[in-house]
């Protein structure tokens, strides 16, 4: 339960501040409208979902093949390039969801 409401919170900071990262700068901005605003909150909001998922789904993978890597290097050490191979792979979920989400917020 306090994970889930962790997630919660980072979820909605995340989309707190990309919500303010997805407004243009007031010098150049024209004047607002409920288009604008709903576009800004929208781009905010699946940049904020994206990179959370990318990243919850990283620690998951990294957890999941991590431990499955340390089981298999202890019965053969030669496995160890291969492992972290897979480790490193699993990491790049969280680089691929937070490249999403920059590119999201820059739409």
């Amino acid at each position: 339960m306090k994970w889930q409401i962790g997630l919660l919170a980072v979820v909605a900071l995340g989309w707190m501040a990309s919500a303010a990262m997805a407004a243009e700068p007031a010098a150049a901005a024209a004047p607002l409208t409920e288009a604008g605003i709903s576009k800004a909150v929208g781009l905010g909001l699946a940049a904020a979902v994206v990179g959370a998922l990318g990243i919850v789904g990283a620690g998951y993978a990294v957890a999941r093949v991590g431990s499955a890597a340390l089981g298999a290097m202890a019965e053969r050490p030669e496995l160890f390039v291969r492992a972290l191979v897979f480790v490193a792979l699993a990491e790049g979920l969280a680089v691929v969801g937070f490249a999403l989400a920059i590119v999201i917020l820059t739409s």
